[in-house]
């Protein structure tokens, strides 16, 4: 059973592909409650290379908003006991002598696509998901970590951390790699959760760039003295390794209360499966590009990705940039209030990937596909929620079918669970309960994990679960209708 002990605060440094924000969680016998302390943005910057756009992360300046957060944060709570930092997958900077080499590319980039064929050329994708159970995404790591062996840059190169690494080496000076992330490369061996050195010596990668393997719930070490002065903290204050990938994290944070459940953890992505004990290595799994992810604790996340808002959010950038005023509440709204039929494409469709004129991409491919196309930004919003829903629901049947576990009720997390058109729209396709919520379900899993090292909340993850159920209560969508046109 989940014990508490008195209250006590740690800081979440959550940094997503589009934001980031530092939180203060409370745990105690009253359960958790979170502060947002600082939020900021975060995108890519585009860089003129021999002539190319190249797009990275400005990841120093995401580095000094986060500084600036823990700076509040040591004000606000001087007997912080510990920092946790999650973020976004696959992506990493090169050091050499504990310096950055360059920026970290972003994973939009285009740079790792005639990597793929060079990768696939040395070992091709069925023995490479043997090897790492991931699913094929163009930009996973080892294809990045082809490009870049291709284009030289490796030459100088003696560690390689990925983002959540990197800003705890910079906070630390301790250069470590966190399992949940660490499986996100395409270079951890499934099975023995540890770097699979005879595929990176295949692939022409110098193995000692890697650094070593740690789980979530370790001590990473004390803030260094130069950073503890910085933020004005009384105290060195510890660092805590959490399931550093945010999938990770905002797993550890579904409020679910039996073990039939799958989530969605979605925002700038949505992230379909269910939680397992061991990976699924099936051709069929392969096929329907399901990924065996590591989570905390020891689990597998077993799902697939699925584009996510990122439909919705570069869409209406593209309004915006083109003069347009809009009001995303108002824009919601009206999408609920189209009766007409819109089309439902293919959410993972990759022209979809990058940057731009996403409303353009969309249209292109009904007008490809004989469906409707929308005429109004509502129709067009409606459209890839409608879409989204879909995939959502298709990503829950096969993940049920492909690892034989029952699915009796789905839990969507993260920002999309306040989009509750998008709920309803799911539970309507699936025809089960969609329980949404908690939003901050990284941020949470983040302080739960933190809070459980530094012995303040104990239990296994079903006992955390229970504790944020008890916590957060998620808002219920049952099914109105269900839809069988899929």
């Amino acid at each position: 059973m989940t014990t508490t002990t008195d209250a006590a605060v740690v800081a979440a440094v959550d940094l997503g592909a589009t934001s980031g924000r530092v939180m203060l969680g409370h745990v105690g016998r009253a359960g958790i409650s979170l502060r947002p302390v600082a939020r900021f943005p975060n995108g890519p910057i585009r860089l003129n290379e021999d002539g190319h756009p190249s797009l990275h992360w400005n990841i120093v300046e995401l580095y000094r908003s986060v500084l600036a957060g823990l700076t509040v944060a040591a004000a606000e709570e001087p007997g912080l006991a510990s920092i946790g930092v999650d973020s976004w997958a696959v992506d990493y900077a090169l050091l050499r002598q504990g310096r950055m080499l360059q920026l970290p590319y972003h994973y939009r980039d285009a740079r790792t696509l005639p990597a793929v064929d060079l990768t696939h050329g040395v070992a091709g994708p069925a023995e490479l998901y043997a090897a790492n159970g991931l699913q094929f995404l163009p930009f996973n790591t080892l294809y990045q970590l082809t490009a870049d062996l291709t284009a030289g840059s490796l030459d100088q190169a003696d560690r390689m951390l990925l983002v959540p690494d990197l800003l705890n080496y910079w906070l630390t000076g301790v250069a470590v790699a966190e399992r949940t992330n660490a499986s996100t490369t395409g270079l951890l061996n499934v099975r023995t959760r540890e770097w699979d050195e005879p595929l990176i010596d295949r692939l022409g990668f110098d193995r000692r760039i890697f650094p070593p393997l740690i789980d979530a719930g370790t001590r990473i070490g004390s803030l260094l003295p130069g950073v503890t002065d910085e933020i004005g903290a009384r105290a060195p204050i510890d660092v805590t390794a959490i399931g550093s990938h945010d999938t990770a994290s905002a797993v550890v944070a579904v409020p679910a209360l039996t073990e039939d459940f799958a989530y969605i953890s979605c925002g700038t992505w949505g992230l379909v499966g269910v939680e397992l004990e061991g990976p699924v290595l099936s051709e069929a799994g392969r096929a329907a590009n399901f990924t065996n992810e590591g989570g905390v604790d020891g689990r597998v996340r077993y799902l697939h990705n699925v584009m996510g808002l990122w439909l919705l959010s570069e869409s209406i950038r593209t309004w915006e940039h083109a003069g347009e005023t809009i009001v995303l509440a108002d824009l919601l709204r009206a999408a609920g209030e189209v009766t007409a039929p819109v089309a439902v494409f293919d959410a993972d469709d990759e022209r979809f990937l990058a940057p731009g004129d996403l409303p353009a991409r969309i249209r292109d491919y009904c007008r490809e596909h004989d469906l409707r196309i929308p005429r109004s930004n509502a129709e067009l919003v409606r459209s890839i929620l409608e879409s989204l829903a879909d995939a959502f629901a298709r990503g829950v049947e096969q993940a049920s079918m492909l690892s034989g576990k029952n699915v009796g009720v789905v839990h969507l997390v993260g920002g999309g669970s306040q989009n509750r058109l998008l709920c309803q729209l799911t539970a309507d396709r699936l025809g089960l309960p969609v329980l949404a919520g908690p939003v901050e379900a990284t941020a949470i899993g983040n302080v739960l994990v933190q809070a459980r090292a530094q012995g303040l909340v104990t239990g296994s993850l079903e006992e955390l679960r229970a504790l944020v159920a008890r916590s957060f209560v998620p808002e219920r969508h049952t099914p109105a209708r269900t839809l069988v046109n899929r």
